[in-house]
């Protein structure tokens, strides 16, 4: 009786070491999976505001070596995907760590898709050449605003901050209004023989990129809300919805 008390003890211990060590190694695997994906987010804005500025300056050099970086992206994006779906075979049952591993994968497919944006934007310099045209001001402060849309998802991203997404999202139909005003501005410009039909098509393809670039940001901001609070947001014709618990 003793001994199978004390083997029964014995298996009872051994099992429960098993899954503290399993435990302990989902943490540190998710914890180097999310500095990753940090650091991707750090790297894809690093690339979106190079992009900006090289079409701003109609720097050809600079456009090049964005085209030339989405490799990395490119890689890195199959790499953390790759690191991320062992993860969910550990046997986790955390309702919260499980959420985490499927941000990772949802978030890192926002960013390659940014990525993506900011190499269109590079090839529309690195493709056209002389532009005499004056780009207008309603240009420059949308493409600020949407390089600081991903700067601020990027740091509630790496801060696990519920409030800055939520900002972030705020600024979404700012981006949209802005997209609206430039392509009224370069159908009046076009009209009036004040703009090319080649450098408006430019000024149009390049706004829509980054129209893009802010929806993938307030995806992104949506997965972080989600994740630190199990609540979702909607976008409604009148703006965004409060957060709220699925289905209700």
């Amino acid at each position: 009786m003793v001994n199978r008390l004390g083997g029964g003890y014995t298996a009872r211990a051994e099992s429960q070491s098993h899954e503290t060590f399993n435990v302990t190694e989902f943490t540190k695997k998710l914890a180097r999976l999310k500095s990753d994906l940090v650091t991707q987010g750090d790297r894809v804005t690093d690339m979106l505001l190079r992009a900006v500025e090289c079409f701003f300056d109609l720097d050809q050099v600079k456009a090049q070596s964005v085209i030339e970086a989405d490799s990395v992206i490119d890689r890195v994006d199959v790499e953390i995907e790759r690191a991320s779906i062992p993860l969910l075979a550990m046997g986790e049952t955390n309702e919260h760590e499980i959420r985490s591993v499927l941000t990772v994968v949802k978030i890192n497919n926002e960013l390659e898709r940014i990525a993506d944006c900011a190499v269109n934007i590079a090839e529309e310099v690195a493709n056209y050449g002389e532009m005499p045209e004056t780009i207008p001001q309603t240009f420059r402060v949308m493409a600020n605003s949407v390089v600081g849309m991903l700067r601020d998802a990027t740091r509630s991203l790496s801060n696990l901050d519920k409030r800055l997404a939520e900002q972030v999202l705020g600024f979404d139909d700012t981006v949209d209004q802005f997209k609206r005003e430039i392509i009224l501005d370069a159908q009046q410009k076009v009209a009036s023989g004040e703009f090319t039909a080649k450098f408006a098509f430019k000024l149009l393809t390049v706004a829509k990129s980054l129209e893009r670039v802010a929806d993938h940001c307030t995806n992104v901001c949506e997965q972080v809300i989600y994740l630190e609070s199990g609540m979702v947001v909607r976008h409604m014709p009148q703006g965004w919805s409060k957060p709220a618990r699925p289905g209700s």
